[in-house]
């Protein structure tokens, strides 16, 4: 699977950067030609002479270096490899990919890359979960890198322990499987995809509104993942703080009303994904000034439902998708309510997921999901909303073949 493929290997500057020695020798003994790039710091914990031993390759640590940069090294480096894989991400590693930020070799190759990306993040639990670093993964998830891992357990320091270690050579290995496992399968090159991602908010007033806690970030993850598989992508987004995915139209929107009538404003397409959670209902007079606290107590707010986007177009009469695929987010029985959602709306796939307090999932980072059809049920496993996107993008240009 990996003969001939040409992989650039970035190596950040943790204690976790030994795995890539392993990692190289996998790589090596099943074909893959290995190009490394050392970051100052990784020099820190592996040798440039070490890593050049098992790639069998020069390994490159100097943006400034002439010999390399006669030919303008770091654009041939990103462009002649067939993936690139940063391992260990550090979290400033993260940071300067989120931000655009090239001036050592390492940053300047990853932003010139016009290759996938996959990013095998290693730090400190606390690192991981500091806001920064998850504002920088949503960025990049939005992007359309893919990530595997961190994992949890012990830390290099002591008495440490959490999510913050880096993914096993082997599960690194096997994302790089993966990922060819579908480059060159069924594509989405000259589909046309609508998806729709995050919440709506429907006014109370001028300052209030009815929400939900949707991130958008696996809605836009599916309208990425689509674009980078061949398709031309129109994205209806509710209010969410996440960047536009590259190559892909974005249409914003706040309420379920707004919504429906930006998805009917761009039919036909092919596929339609919605991703949105879409809030049920809204308040039937909103007011048009802010609502006073007072002597006549509390407000009562009538509440009405909104359009059923989903089962709208999966019964639209004359403009309806080749393919319709609906999401579920459940707090209890999630195959059961996805397989009565799919009847009900008149769908062709339904993806399930458990959102209850106990799995932590709304607004995560990581989703395990159920797609359900009238035949079937699969069970995916956990993984990033990047790699369900990726598999759903897959899956979809499978189902579209076979349609053709």
């Amino acid at each position: 699977m990996l003969r001939n493929k040409r992989i650039l290997l970035i190596i950040g500057g943790g204690i976790a950067a030994y795995k890539c020695l392993e990692l190289v020798r996998r790589l090596k003994e099943r074909g893959a030609s290995v190009r490394a790039i050392l970051t100052p710091a990784a020099q820190q914990f592996v040798t440039p002479l070490t890593v050049g031993a098992l790639t069998g390759e020069r390994v490159f640590t100097d943006l400034f270096d002439l010999t390399a940069e006669h030919d303008i090294g770091h654009i041939r480096l990103s462009r002649e490899a067939d993936l690139v894989v940063v391992a260990p991400a550090t979290a400033d590693l993260m940071a300067r990919m989120a931000h655009g930020i090239a001036d050592d070799l390492a940053s300047t190759a990853l932003i010139a890359t016009d290759k996938p990306v996959l990013i095998a993040p290693a730090m400190n639990p606390r690192m991981w979960a500091h806001p920064a670093t998850r504002r920088n993964l949503a960025i990049l998830e939005a992007d359309g890198i893919t990530r595997i891992g961190p994992n949890a357990g012990a830390m290099a320091e002591r008495d440490e322990f959490g999510e913050g270690r880096m993914a096993e050579p082997m599960e690194i290995l096997a994302a790089i499987e993966g990922h060819f496992t579908h480059v060159g399968s069924a594509t989405l090159t000259g589909r046309r995809i609508l998806v729709t991602s995050g919440p709506t908010h429907e006014p109370i007033d001028p300052v209030r509104y009815i929400a939900n806690r949707s991130s958008g970030k696996q809605g836009h993850a599916i309208a990425a993942a689509a674009a980078a598989a061949g398709a031309q992508v129109v994205l209806v987004s509710g209010p969410v703080d996440l960047p536009d995915p590259p190559n892909v139209h974005t249409i914003h929107v706040e309420s379920a009303r707004e919504m429906l009538a930006a998805v009917e404003g761009n039919l036909p397409v092919d596929v339609a994904i919605f991703t949105a959670a879409v809030a049920d209902w809204r308040v039937a007079d909103a007011a048009d000034q802010k609502i006073k606290k007072g002597p006549q107590g509390t407000p009562a707010l009538h509440l009405v439902e909104n359009p059923d986007i989903l089962a709208t177009i999966s019964r639209h009469p004359t403009l309806r998708p080749h393919l319709v695929i609906g999401f579920a987010a459940e707090t209890e029985k999630v195959v059961e309510h996805a397989r009565a959602k799919l009847a009900r709306k008149g769908c062709d796939l339904i993806v399930a997921n458990d959102v209850s307090p106990a799995h932590g999932v709304m607004g995560g980072d990581t989703n395990t999901v159920h797609l359900v059809s009238p035949a079937q049920v699969e069970d995916w496993p956990t993984a990033s909303k990047a790699e369900v996107a990726r598999r759903l993008a897959a899956r979809i240009a499978t189902l579209l073949e076979g349609q053709a």
